[in-house]
C-alpha cells in the first residue's frame, strides 16, 4: 500500500485551524480592587494577614488568577442573606 498526498484543486487553500483560545491574562492588585471596588491598600492589607484571594509572584510583580478571585469572591457569605 503506497501513501499519498492531498490533492487539492489548484487555488483552494487549506482550511485554517481555529486559533487555540488564549487564557485571561493574570490580574494585577489594581485589577482586583477595581474589581472588588475596594482601595489597593485594602488588598495590599488583606494579602498580608493571609485574607482574600491567593496571589504569586512573578519576580517583582504580584498577579492573580482572574477565575480565582472570582471563585473566592463568590464563595463569600452574603451578609445580608442571614
Amino acid at each position: 500500500m503506497s501513501t499519498y498526498d492531498v490533492v487539492r484543486p489548484v487555488g483552494q487553500r487549506p482550511t485554517p485551524t481555529p486559533p487555540a483560545a488564549r487564557p485571561e491574562r493574570r490580574w494585577s492588585a489594581q485589577d482586583v480592587a477595581d474589581y472588588l471596588g475596594i482601595a489597593l491598600s485594602t488588598v495590599y492589607q488583606w494579602r498580608c494577614s493571609g485574607y482574600g484571594p491567593r496571589g504569586r509572584r512573578v519576580g517583582r510583580y504580584l498577579r492573580y488568577d482572574p477565575d480565582e478571585v472570582r471563585a473566592w469572591f463568590d464563595g463569600l457569605a452574603d451578609p445580608q442573606a442571614g
